[in-house]
């Protein structure tokens, strides 16, 4: 046999051998081009831009359910083709945050300055920094939005400095005196007597709360994929700690689940607060309140601590000394009992206290003709939130009762709520929310 044909054979014998893998992994379209397969099974996914910005933990905006998240091995078939080996995980760049650059696994402190007063004479706002080694969501800590609320600030400072950054994925940033001008006056406002959170996400150019609202949402707040603002009472009266959540955002409900069993009252945000500019953003965020203002309630402080702590853990941001898995309590409807008179208030329950209807709350004595009456539950529910004894008008917001629900009603509310809004369009559904918790709220309550 002439060797010619011998050597083709040969070559084209090479050819098929080197092409089977090829056939084995892949296939053509109808023009002839080779596409991946469609199945999860057989192709490992698409490897990200390594000049774009680090991978988010994105899953951790949704709720848990994480059926269908496990890998199978690639089959080997007849083929004998090698089980694929996932990809190795991007590595954790420095974080880029108000022109400085923090390093992978370091603690560092910040410094933004708001747009309020003359630049000769500003003073940087402290925010602190912990930036993990490994990937992970960013995590936002707000405190003394209102500069009378001390409880966040301690909050901050404890959690802060328990973060471990070499043991720490992804980032978490506090920011524990947001209103600097008001904390240092023992005031809920700003020094041009607004209210900072009634501004966000506020205007580059608008009044000097606008700016300081939009200067801090646009240089830190944007930056977050998850935000708790930390508050506490306002106006002498104080809260049983709790979270302010929209119960009618899915998202907003399986981020609440996060925290352990702290309480959880359903609370539609309205127009200029933080939380809200937030998840209009996207950012995932719920209001945190313990306790009252211009105090520091060691109590109140542990239990916030407590209940970040437990996040971080299930966020898997990192281990936690302490995992509060108590049932939590929900609370998707509340309303505050007003005095029907003025004079000096008395209370008979305390916070947390379980009430019956027709109990008796407190009591509004006229100082000088002795008269009085009695502030009664209107229902069955929970103390939530209620004024210190002092002197009160009438139509003053005394005790906040909330009706509790189990998990099961308040995922079936924020379902339904999801489909009416997909019906009748987010905006008509939002605004309708704000108002009906506008009217409830007392002059200057909370958030």
């Amino acid at each position: 046999m002439p060797r010619q044909p011998l050597k083709n054979i040969a070559i084209t014998l090479s050819l098929l051998a080197l092409a089977a893998p090829l056939a084995a992994n892949e296939s053509e379209d109808e023009d002839g081009r080779h596409v991946a397969p469609a199945s999860a099974d057989q192709a490992a996914p698409p490897a990200e831009d390594p000049d774009g910005p680090p991978a988010r933990r994105d899953d951790h905006r949704a709720d848990d359910n994480r059926d269908g998240a496990e890998s199978h091995p690639a089959a080997t078939g007849e083929t004998g083709a090698e089980p694929a080996t996932p990809p190795a995980p991007d590595p954790v760049a420095p974080l880029e945050l108000l022109g400085q650059s923090v390093p992978v696994g370091t603690f560092d402190t910040l410094y933004w300055t708001p747009d309020q007063s003359f630049r000769s004479i500003a003073t940087p706002v402290p925010v602190l920094v912990a930036h993990g080694t490994r990937p992970g969501p960013h995590l936002c800590l707000t405190a003394a939005v209102h500069g009378d609320e001390l409880n966040g600030i301690e909050m901050v400072r404890r959690l802060m400095y328990e973060l471990e950054p070499d043991e720490l994925a992804g980032t978490v940033v506090g920011v524990p005196i947001v209103n600097l001008d008001g904390f240092r006056n023992g005031s809920r406002y700003l020094s041009d007597r607004r209210d900072l959170n009634r501004y966000f996400p506020g205007r580059k150019n608008g009044s000097a709360a606008s700016r300081v609202a939009y200067s801090l949402f646009e240089n830190i707040v944007r930056h977050c994929d998850y935000l708790v603002d930390l508050h506490t009472g306002s106006q002498k009266r104080v809260n049983q700690p709790q979270l302010r959540a929209d119960l009618e955002n899915p998202q907003v409900v399986a981020f609440a689940k996060h925290f352990g069993g702290m309480t959880v009252l359903h609370s539609p945000s309205s127009s200029g607060m933080l939380r809200a500019a937030a998840v209009d953003q996207g950012i995932v965020a719920v209001t945190m309140e313990a306790g009252g203002p211009n105090r520091l309630e060691d109590d109140a402080v542990d239990y916030g601590v407590q209940a970040l702590e437990t996040l971080l853990e299930n966020l898997d941001m990192r281990k936690a000394s302490r995992f509060w898995g108590a049932p939590q309590p929900v609370f998707y409807e509340s309303e505050w009992i007003r005095a029907g008179q003025g004079g000096i208030l008395l209370s008979e329950v305390e916070l947390n206290d379980q009430v019956k209807k027709g109990q008796i709350l407190g009591t509004v004595t006229d100082p000088i003709s002795n008269t009085g009456s009695a502030i009664i539950a209107p229902y069955d529910g929970r103390v939530l939130g209620m004024a210190v004894n002092q002197v009160v008008h009438a139509g003053f917001a005394a005790y906040r009762i909330g009706e509790e629900k189990s998990a099961e009603e308040v995922e079936a509310k924020a379902e339904q709520a999801q489909e009416q809004g997909d019906a009748d369009g987010d905006d008509e559904n939002t605004g309708a929310g704000a108002s009906a918790e506008e009217s409830d709220r007392p002059d200057g309550d909370t958030e």
